[in-house]
């Protein structure tokens, strides 16, 4: 079936980071498969993340369904545009429905895109990971993806206004290689294995990340182990 919503809305994008004069720093693109079922794991600091971990697969041509919240559908605006680029609708009540529609997916070849962390770190550091995204690609039969974002929270994370100036913000997108994993493993396993991989391609985003907090004020979007006043993981976690 012919993509009528998806391409158009990248491209909208593509001139909106121009306008905004972001600056990507995009590492291991080419790990993308340029075929077959894929699950697309990322770690979770912004509104804006699946707009940027979705671009990570486009130099290999893949479209990303993301599961996100059915709340998104809902809305007169952003929910023709979500269900037109096929992402997946996910009521946490009725969670079953959502993962059966994203194993149908896998197995016909797509790329899902999935959040283990479930919510936005606002500690931007990993937060503990759901099974969801290993239980999938092990039923599926298809690899992680593991992907790490950093920067993104400067535009727009819970608790913070939007900055949407331009102001040359760095963004920082990097690509592991695709994780195999056997149906025998523990899912727990797996899961550990994936959220490893994920915190060391997140460590090599912000080691190579050009800008520091240029005052204690500016500090809010640094991890508080890095020297930043963003909350520790466990104040985040009594937020």
């Amino acid at each position: 079936m012919a993509e009528l919503v998806y391409p158009p809305v990248v491209g909208a994008a593509r001139v909106l980071f121009k306008a905004l004069d972001l600056r990507f720093d995009m590492q291991g693109t080419e790990n993308v498969p340029r075929e077959g079922g894929l699950v697309l794991a990322s770690n979770h600091i912004s509104y804006l993340d699946f707009v940027f971990a979705g671009l990570a697969a486009r130099p290999s041509g893949r479209l990303v369904r993301f599961m996100a919240k059915d709340s998104v559908f809902k809305h007169k605006v952003s929910g023709p545009l979500m269900r037109g680029m096929k992402h997946i609708p996910v009521d946490r009540r009725q969670g079953e429905h959502a993962y059966r529609h994203a194993l149908d997916a896998l197995r016909s070849g797509e790329v899902v895109g999935v959040f283990p962390e479930a919510t936005i770190s606002q500690s931007f550091t990993l937060k503990n990971f759901k099974s969801g995204a290993a239980r999938m690609a092990q039923e599926a039969g298809v690899p992680i993806l593991p992907v790490a974002l950093w920067g993104t929270q400067r535009l727009w994370t819970k608790g913070r206004k939007r900055d949407f100036g331009r102001n040359h913000l760095p963004l920082g997108i990097h690509v592991g290689e695709p994780m195999k994993v056997d149906p025998e493993e523990p899912t727990a396993a797996v899961t550990e294995r994936m959220r490893g991989r994920i915190q060391e391609l997140l460590e090599a985003a912000q080691q190579a990340y050009p800008d520091t907090p240029s005052g204690p004020e500016d500090g809010w979007w640094q991890p508080a182990h890095l020297g930043g006043s963003a909350p520790t993981p466990k104040q985040a976690k009594s937020l």
